[in-house]
């Protein structure tokens, strides 16, 4: 892979003089899919078309050599995550024995599996499932619809549920799915379909009481449904309702939680409040800017709303907007369409959005967003990580030095496995509870978590990232040592 970094386009001379530019496709500033691949002709960003019958992407740019003068090379989310455990063992010298258990999964699935579309022809699609790490309680992580999906990713984000969980203090360790596909490419039957024949072809290596997928991008109340009966139809009929919990996250209508759709953005505000108030900083009147607005994003604006905080900007993959003025989270929600489109803001680019002044951001979109450059423009106090990985190595040391604060995600966006584990617990005692007891348990256990994060910090003299880290291995190590190493 290329990696040409030059500073600026000042006097950039084409990379080539003939016509067969190498064309990147971008999304906002991040590499995709289509990286290396050679095309002869021009990109839409000098052409408006490609000469070799290119489609125009539904989401972000193709740009070619001669235009886009610096050309990054997408960093590894599993080499960060190993990164960080390493730099974490050193700190504390943890047992590097455990280190290395902690360093590989446990057990990685590909299935390629045959789906009928609409149409009658078949498709063969790829779904991963990786687990981690099973010490403290079954596997438990997210499923995710995503044309990004691989299994360097699905290995990383495993790695970081079991972080996530350990720092809680829950009882589950840490797993990761999805399937490669953009599910914007098919229809509502057809996604049945692919949910359902991805749940069957992963047969017995998800369970209640082993495996507990949930939604996670691109993932929905709908689609744990659709897993949750078809794996109950692959049991006998006798254990059919003892195995409710095989998925959390669902419908309350099928066995879900009241609480868990707004569960991880809740968790990121409650972290927020909790920063504020150890800082002497008055969330009424702040500013702050949301990346992503899906479910965490959106409903942590929502939620930051009512405490008298202003949105400001918003990005998400159709492009930004910014009014200072204030942005109506809940009229923003409720709008049809992307952001860009958003009639009562102004459509703003990438690297604006990234530097507009605020108190607070809340990246709730995919990994590797806040990199060396997009860290360098942002103007704000407190980044609180609402996504999984949402910050790279560079990003994270240009984060230090410009003494910016960070709730790192596997301690902000932990609200979601921790209502998860809510539904699970009401699933296996055949229970409902009411949203002010999910809401008092879950601000409970995250606020907990955040102070051991915060005292580490102090103790260790290091940054909450790390200190983060330290907290989840001080717990699988205190497990490993008790419990030994079999045989």
């Amino acid at each position: 892979m290329r990696n040409n970094k030059q500073e600026n386009g000042q006097g950039l001379k084409p990379l080539s003089t003939s016509k067969e530019w190498k064309l990147l496709y971008y999304q906002h500033g991040r590499p995709g899919l289509e990286e290396g691949r050679k095309f002869k002709g021009l990109c839409n960003q000098c052409d408006l078309k490609s000469l070799c019958g290119l489609p125009k992407p539904e989401i972000g740019v193709w740009r070619c050599e001669h235009f886009r003068a610096k050309i990054w090379e997408k960093s590894s989310l599993y080499e960060n995550v190993l990164k960080l455990l390493e730099k974490a063992q050193s700190v504390n010298n943890f047992d590097r024995d455990i280190c290395k258990i902690m360093a590989k999964t446990m057990n990685e699935l590909v299935v390629h599996f045959p789906v009928k579309m609409d149409d009658d022809h078949v498709k063969m699609l790829t779904g991963f499932r990786v687990q981690h790490n099973n010490v403290l309680g079954p596997f438990k992580g997210g499923l995710r619809f995503h044309p990004m999906v691989d299994i360097d990713e699905i290995r990383a984000l495993a790695t970081m549920m079991t972080w996530k969980t350990a720092i809680v203090n829950i009882p589950f360790g840490g797993a990761k799915g999805g399937i490669h596909i953009d599910p914007a490419d098919f229809s509502p039957k057809e996604l049945e379909r692919i949910t359902r024949r991805f749940t069957f072809a992963l047969g017995n290596n998800i369970g209640p009481d082993y495996d507990i997928p949930a939604p996670d991008v691109n993932t929905n109340p709908q689609i744990m449904a659709w897993i949750q009966d078809t794996y109950m139809s692959t049991i006998s009929p006798n254990e059919r309702n003892r195995s409710m919990h095989v998925v959390t996250g669902k419908p309350i209508e099928s066995g879900g939680s009241v609480g868990r759709e707004k569960a991880t953005g809740q968790g990121v505000v409650f972290c927020i409040e909790k920063w504020a108030q150890d800082h002497g900083f008055n969330l009424k009147g702040a500013t702050y800017i949301v990346q992503g607005y899906g479910n965490v994003g959106s409903w942590a604006a929502r939620l930051m709303k009512m405490n008298g905080s202003k949105l400001i900007a918003v990005e998400d993959v159709t492009g930004a907007i910014r009014n200072k003025e204030g942005i109506d989270p809940d009229d923003l929600a409720l709008y049809d369409g992307g952001v860009v489109d958003y009639p009562k803001a102004q459509s703003i680019d990438h690297e604006v959005f990234f530097n507009t002044k605020a108190d607070i951001f809340i990246p709730a979109a995919l990994e590797n967003a806040i990199t060396g450059d997009t860290a360098e423009l942002l103007n704000v106090k407190l980044v609180a990580e609402g996504a999984n990985g949402p910050t790279d190595e560079e990003g994270n040391e240009v984060l230090q030095r410009k003494k910016i604060n960070v709730i790192p995600d596997i301690l902000c966006n932990s609200g979601g496995v921790i209502v998860s584990y809510f539904e699970w617990l009401q699933n296996k005692r055949s229970e409902f509870w009411e949203l002010d007891e999910v809401d008092t348990k879950l601000k409970k256990i995250i606020i907990s978590a955040y102070e051991r994060v915060r005292d580490a910090a102090k103790k260790y003299k290091v940054d909450w990232r790390t200190a983060a880290q330290i907290v989840a291995l001080y717990r699988l190590e205190m497990v490993y040592k008790e419990r030994g190493i079999f045989p």
